[in-house]
C-alpha cells in the first residue's frame, strides 16, 4: 500500500483525499489550519503530521495543493518544509496553480537530497477531484512521474506528461485562461437571454445542449443557475490570482492575451463589489447588477 502525504486539506485537497482514501492509499495529512486536516483524517481513518516535513519523511509521495505561490515556497523551502523532512527516493509533486518558475526554484536543492519533483496542476472542479476524474498536466522527468503514479492515478481520469519542471504549470494556466473566457462568456449569454425575457434555467439549459456546452458548462449549472444556495467552489479572489499570472506569463513571453486582460478587469470589477468569497460563477450577478443601476440611472 503507498503511503500518500497531502499538504493542503481546503475544498480540493479535501477531496482529493477521499478519491485516494477510496483507492485504498494510506493518508498522512497536513494543514496550515490543523482542525481542518484533523476534522478530516478522523472521517478517512488518516494521520495528521505537525509540519510538511513530518509528512514527507513518512510518505512515499507527497501531494499539495496550495492558494498561491508564497504558499507553495514555504511548504517546499521552509526550515519545516517538504524538502527539509523528504529522504531520498521520495517523490514531491505540486498540484496548485503557480507560475511556472516556482517549484523550478527548489530542483537544484531536490536533486542534491535525491528527492523527485514534479508540477502536476489540475483541471476540475471539487466534485470531479471527489470521484477522481481530474485532468493532470505533468512537468518533470518521466521516471519520477511513474513513481507518482500510484498517487497520481486515483485522482485523474487523463495524465499528460508536459515536458520538463514547470511545463505543467504553464499548460494550467494556458488551459485557465480557455476556462475563464468561458465563464465570462457563460454569464454574458445568460444575463442576456434574462434580459430579454427568457427563464434563467432554462437560458442556461439551451446553453449547456449547444455547440458551447463543454463539461465546465454542465458542472457548473448550479453555480450560475442558484448561485444564492450553492457552495462556493473556487473563489473569485482565486481567478483574480490565477489571471493575474495568465497575463504576467503572457507579458513575459510576449503574448497578447486581449480575452484574459478583460477577463481580469471584469473579476477585479466584481471584487469591488463585496463578492469576495464568492464563487467565480458570481460574476454573472456583477453583471446583473451593473444592468440594474444603469437601467434606474
Amino acid at each position: 500500500m503507498t503511503t500518500v502525504g497531502l499538504v493542503g486539506t481546503g475544498r480540493m485537497g479535501s477531496a482529493m483525499a477521499r478519491a485516494l482514501a477510496r483507492a485504498g492509499r494510506s493518508l498522512v495529512l497536513h494543514n496550515r489550519t490543523r482542525q481542518r486536516a484533523v476534522e478530516l483524517a478522523a472521517e478517512l481513518g488518516a494521520q495528521v503530521a505537525d509540519t510538511p516535513a513530518e509528512v514527507a519523511a513518512a510518505a512515499e509521495v507527497t501531494l499539495t495543493m496550495l492558494a498561491d505561490d508564497g504558499a507553495v515556497d514555504a511548504v517546499y523551502g521552509d526550515s519545516d518544509g517538504l524538502l527539509a523532512g523528504a529522504p531520498a527516493g521520495a517523490t514531491l509533486v505540486d498540484l496548485s496553480t503557480v507560475r511556472p518558475s516556482t517549484l523550478r526554484r527548489f530542483s537544484d536543492r531536490a536533486g542534491v537530497a535525491g528527492v523527485g519533483l514534479l508540477d502536476a496542476p489540475v483541471s476540475g472542479s471539487v466534485s470531479v477531484a471527489e470521484k477522481g476524474e481530474l485532468t493532470l498536466m505533468v512537468g518533470g522527468d518521466a521516471p519520477t512521474l511513474e513513481r507518482a503514479r500510484p498517487a497520481l492515478e486515483p485522482l485523474s481520469r487523463t495524465i499528460f506528461h508536459m515536458g520538463e519542471l514547470g511545463s505543467g504549470a504553464a499548460m494550467k494556466l494556458a488551459v485557465n485562461a480557455v476556462i475563464f473566457g468561458l465563464n465570462g462568456a457563460v454569464a454574458e449569454g445568460l444575463v442576456l437571454a434574462e434580459a430579454a425575457g427568457v427563464e434563467r434555467a432554462l437560458a442556461y439549459d439551451v446553453i449547456r445542449a449547444s455547440a458551447a456546452g463543454a463539461p465546465f458548462v454542465a458542472y457548473k449549472r448550479a453555480a450560475f443557475v442558484d448561485p444564492e444556495t450553492t457552495p462556493t467552489a473556487f473563489a473569485l479572489e482565486l481567478a483574480e490570482k490565477d489571471l493575474r499570472l495568465i497575463t504576467e506569463l503572457a507579458t513575459a513571453l510576449g503574448v497578447a492575451t486581449p480575452q484574459a486582460d478583460t477577463n481580469l478587469e471584469l473579476v477585479r470589477a466584481a471584487l469591488t463589489d463585496g463578492r469576495r468569497g464568492k464563487d467565480f460563477a458570481s460574476i454573472a450577478q456583477h453583471l446583473r447588477d451593473t444592468r440594474a443601476s444603469v437601467v434606474q440611472s
